[in-house]
Order: C-alpha cells, then sequence, then structure tokens
C-alpha cells in the first residue's frame, strides 16, 4: 500500500461545483484532476490513473453511470456519485453501475470529503493518516487529537476546522476558505470561524505554546 497521496478523479460539468470539489480534495491532501465531461474524462484517464472518481451523473453526451462502468471494467476504481437526482430508482441506478456511495446535492463540502476518505478506507486504497505537528497528534481514522500525550476532547466542527489547518498546515487560510470547505457555504458571518478558531486556542494552548497563528488581514495559519 502506498503512502502516496491518494489520487481522485472529479468529473463535473458545472465550474463553480467543479472547482470546489477539486479544491477540497486537494485541501484535504489528494491529489485531483477535473474533467467536465466524457470526452475530458477520458483525456483525463489516459494520464491520470485514480484510486478514486468522483462522478455527476448528469453530464453532457455520455453520462456518470457509463463513465462509472467504464471505470469499473478497467480497474474496479471506487466511485462516489453526486446528483440532484433522489428516487430510489436514480439511487438503484447508480449502485448497479457500481457506486460505493451516492451523495445528493447541494451538500457540504466536508461531508463529500469524509465520504471519499471512507470508501478509499474500505477498498484499502487509502493508508490511514496519523498527522503530526510538532506535538499535535491528530489521528483521523479515530476521530482523536491530542497534544503532548492529552487527548483533547472537540466537537465534530471543531475536528473538521483543525482538520483542515492541519493539512494546509505553513499556509495561511482566509476565513472564507475554512467557511467554504468545513460549512461548505462562503456568505456565512466570518465571526463564525473567529469563534471556532477561539474554542481551539483555548482547548490547544493550555497544552504549549500556540498552534494557530492570526495574519492580519488575511486568516489563520498553524504553524508546520
Amino acid at each position: 500500500m502506498s503512502t502516496a497521496p491518494a489520487r481522485v478523479l472529479v468529473v463535473e460539468d458545472e465550474p463553480a461545483l467543479r472547482s470546489a470539489i477539486g479544491q477540497a480534495l486537494a485541501g484535504a491532501g489528494f491529489t485531483v484532476e477535473t474533467a467536465a465531461d466524457g470526452a475530458d474524462f477520458a483525456r483525463r484517464l489516459a494520464r491520470f490513473r485514480p484510486d478514486a472518481a468522483v462522478l455527476d451523473i448528469n453530464l453532457p453526451g455520455e453520462n456518470g453511470l457509463r463513465l462509472a462502468q467504464r471505470l469499473k471494467a478497467a480497474g474496479d476504481t471506487p466511485v462516489l456519485f453526486v446528483t440532484a437526482r433522489d428516487g430510489v430508482d436514480d439511487r438503484l441506478a447508480g449502485f448497479s453501475a457500481g457506486a460505493d456511495d451516492y451523495i445528493l446535492k447541494p451538500f457540504v463540502l466536508a461531508e463529500l470529503v469524509a465520504r471519499v476518505t471512507a470508501v478509499l478506507r474500505r477498498t484499502g486504497r487509502l493508508v490511514s493518516p496519523t498527522i503530526e505537528v510538532g506535538d499535535l497528534v491528530l489521528d483521523e481514522d479515530a476521530a482523536t487529537v491530542s497534544r503532548g500525550g492529552t487527548v483533547i476532547d472537540l466537537t465534530a466542527t471543531e475536528r473538521r476546522v483543525l482538520t483542515y489547518l492541519v493539512h494546509n498546515r505553513g499556509r495561511t487560510m482566509s476565513k472564507t476558505q475554512i467557511l467554504t470547505q468545513v460549512w461548505g457555504y462562503d456568505n456565512a458571518d466570518p465571526n463564525l470561524v473567529e469563534a471556532y478558531v477561539s474554542i481551539l486556542r483555548r482547548k490547544l494552548d493550555v497544552h504549549g505554546p500556540r498552534l494557530i497563528q492570526t495574519v492580519r488581514g488575511i486568516g489563520y495559519r498553524l504553524q508546520a
């Protein structure tokens, strides 16, 4: 099993959503390629062998169901469908085409990332990572965080914010980026991010020096 970043191919015809999904997965540490339709998919596939694929069902030309069948025939690549079609027959068609998971639009990007991660782990294509940043240890598989050997009790949302910062350690992330990646929208009150960063600091900083730095006028950076 390789420790290299897992490769994910995203096929979505809506440009804004395609970009958002790609950025969310890349921010979580995956190597990502994106395509807009079946023809673009074929070109990408010729040089990019994905460990998993995120496919919209309603694509122009060759639809996502057919693309999934091609992936399964070529190498049983795990597939997660994203679609606005929520009928039972639609779901059954997706699973018949080989879907490993299915998520309805609209969705929170953090949930999609979690589902892709879960699919990769179930199929043995992803090493369950334990990430260490100084004395901070994030175990994504066990959903635990510790610092200096002390387990820190975090809510699910607090852990998602911290996980996003850990995956982007050393980089300054804006409040808008954090809102988009963790909550799935960027038009909320940025004070929401400030509140969660404040909570994280309160819980983390009692065990050592401050990890989450404020970059004035831009956002936050977790010290690498």
